[in-house]
């Protein structure tokens, strides 16, 4: 599946953050892994961040497709803050208000990494 194809399947504004990295069908269930990119979050401009990787993958049910269930495997970025020592990361709820991102998915993402 093409990225094209995949972007009219997951929630509008995903691809602003976040890049496709895999998608395994299996004679049961669809997985599409991402990866959030390595920009630096709004709330954070003019600090010095350093990309430290991603949390552990987590596991999001989607909707299903063709009757199979679909799972979004996810990879969220964490920066070294060296400003203040700490790990910081992108803060969904200013993320939808900032952008195109729709409000469903920005609750989606603000509750699957509570």
């Amino acid at each position: 599946m093409t990225q094209d194809f995949i972007q009219l399947l997951l929630p509008e504004g995903l691809f602003e953050y976040f890049d496709l990295v895999n998608v395994e069908k299996f004679d049961n269930t669809y997985n599409i892994y991402i990866t959030e990119r390595n920009s630096i979050p709004k709330e954070f401009e003019g600090q010095k961040l350093e990309s430290k990787g991603y949390f552990e993958e987590e596991t999001i049910r989607d909707f299903p497709l063709r009757g199979k269930p679909c799972f979004l495997k996810v990879k969220r970025r964490k920066w070294l803050n060296h400003d203040t020592g700490k790990t910081v990361y992108r803060n969904w709820n200013m993320v939808a208000n900032g952008t195109r991102m729709t409000s469903e998915f920005a609750a989606f993402l603000k509750g699957a990494f509570r």
